[in-house]
């Protein structure tokens, strides 16, 4: 009964990579998803919100 938390801490050192691959990739992929939702959504209104510095010039 004494080795039961030994081979506990021995196997949570060893699953400590396998559980960080877990938690990390979908982290990324949604990271990634809203990344690219984003910079679309930026586009789309960069193209319809005119900001006027195209052809207009002050003129005095």
């Amino acid at each position: 009964m004494k080795i039961f938390p030994l081979l506990l801490c021995l196997l949570a050192v060893l699953l400590q990579g396998c559980i960080t691959k877990i938690v990390t990739v979908p982290a990324k992929v949604a990271y990634k998803t809203t990344k690219v939702a984003v910079k679309g959504t930026a586009a789309v209104v960069g193209a319809v919100v005119p900001d006027g510095d195209d052809t207009e010039q002050d003129k005095d």
